[in-house]
C-alpha cells in the first residue's frame, strides 16, 4: 500500500465514523440545534481537519500538509458567504427551525458528491491542458475584483433562480413542507415538498460557489489528495458553522473585501507561476500563501467587529450632564 493510498483509506474511515456519529447523535430529526450544540459540533469538525492536518504532515511531509491547511482555510472562510445565502433560501420558503438540521445536512452530503464530480474533472482537464490554469488565475483576479468593488448585495431571490424554475417546470410542487417530508401523496400522485425544493437549492448553490473556490484551491495545490480533503471537510464543517454563525454573518461586513484580497493574490500567482518559481521555492510559496490568507481573512473580520462596534458607539445618544 502507497503513502496515498494509506492516507485515502484513513480520511475516508474519518469521514464514515464522524458522520455515523453526526447522524447518529448530532442531528436527530426535529430537534433544533442550540447555540453550545453548534460551538460543539463546529470543534469537532475543526478539530478532524487539524488531526487530518497533523497526520498528513506525518505522513506526507511539511508541503502537502500545509497546502491542505491554507486550502482549507480558503474554503472555510469561502463558505460563510454559503451561509448568507442558506438564509435566504430558508427565509423565503419558510422552512421551520426543526427541520433546518436534516435539510442541511442532505443538502451538504450531495453537495460534497457534486464537488467530487467538479473536482475530477477539474483536475483531469487541467492535467491534459495545463493552460486552463491561466484561465482560472484570470478568473479568479475577475472575481475577486468584482467581489471586492461591488458595494451592495445583489437581491436573491430563491424563486428566481433557473434551478427553481426547472423543478417547477418538470416536477408537481408542494407549497408546504410536509411535516418534513421531501415526498407525499396527494390524490395517489407523489407531490414534492418544499423542503425537498430547499435540498436541492442547497446543493446546486453550493456548486455554484465551487466555481470561485475550486479554482482558488488549485492556485494552492495541485494534489488531488489536497483538493479532495480540504474540500470535504471545509463543507462538512458548513452545517454547524450555519448554526453558529447564522445571527452575525451579516455583521462581518469587511470579508467579502478580505476573501477578494485572497483571490486576487491567487490568481495572479497563478498568473504568474512561471517567473514566480523561478525566484521563490515551493515551500517558500506555501508559507507566503498561507499568510495572506490568514492575514487577509482575520484581519477583515476584526476589522468588520471593530467598524460594527463604532457604528454602536455612534448611534448611541450623548447623555446631557447637568
Amino acid at each position: 500500500m502507497t503513502t496515498d493510498q494509506l492516507v485515502y483509506l484513513v480520511f475516508g474511515g474519518v469521514l464514515v465514523l464522524a458522520l455515523v456519529f453526526d447522524l447518529g447523535l448530532l442531528s436527530k430529526k426535529n430537534k433544533k440545534i442550540t447555540l453550545k450544540a453548534a460551538l460543539m459540533q463546529t470543534f469537532f469538525w475543526v478539530a478532524l481537519a487539524l488531526l487530518f492536518f497533523v497526520f498528513l504532515w506525518w505522513q506526507e511531509g511539511q508541503k502537502p500538509a500545509l497546502e491542505y491547511i491554507s486550502a482549507y482555510l480558503m474554503e472555510w472562510s469561502l463558505s460563510i458567504d454559503n451561509i448568507f445565502v442558506f438564509i435566504l433560501i430558508f427565509n423565503s420558503f419558510q422552512v421551520k427551525e426543526k427541520h433546518y438540521s436534516r435539510v442541511l445536512l442532505i443538502g451538504i452530503l450531495m453537495a460534497i458528491i457534486f464537488r467530487v464530480l467538479f473536482i475530477t474533472v477539474g483536475v483531469a482537464i487541467v492535467e491534459r491542458f495545463e493552460w486552463v490554469l491561466l484561465l482560472f488565475g484570470a478568473f479568479l483576479v475577475y472575481t475577486g475584483y468584482k467581489m471586492f468593488t461591488t458595494n451592495e448585495d445583489e437581491e436573491f431571490d430563491p424563486h428566481e433562480t433557473k434551478i427553481y424554475r426547472f423543478l417547477k417546470k418538470f416536477l408537481p410542487l408542494a407549497n408546504h413542507d410536509g411535516d418534513g417530508k421531501y415526498v407525499v401523496r396527494e390524490n395517489g400522485t407523489p407531490v414534492y415538498t418544499s423542503l425537498f425544493v430547499v435540498v436541492i437549492l442547497l446543493a446546486s448553490i453550493d456548486l455554484v460557489f465551487a466555481l470561485d473556490s475550486i479554482p482558488a484551491v488549485m492556485g494552492i495545490s495541485r494534489e488531488k489528495l489536497i483538493i479532495y480533503t480540504s474540500n470535504i471537510f471545509a463543507v462538512l464543517g458548513l452545517r454547524s458553522l450555519f448554526f453558529l454563525l447564522r445571527g452575525a454573518v451579516n455583521r462581518f461586513d469587511y470579508l467579502q473585501q478580505g476573501i477578494a484580497v485572497v483571490l486576487v493574490f491567487i490568481g495572479l500567482k497563478m498568473l504568474g507561476e512561471h517567473w514566480v518559481n523561478e525566484w521563490i521555492s515551493k515551500e517558500v510559496q506555501v508559507f507566503i500563501s498561507l499568510g495572506v490568507i490568514l492575514v487577509c481573512i482575520t484581519g477583515s473580520i476584526f476589522y468588520s467587529i471593530f467598524m460594527d462596534k463604532k457604528k454602536e458607539d455612534a448611534d448611541v445618544p450623548d447623555k446631557d450632564i447637568y
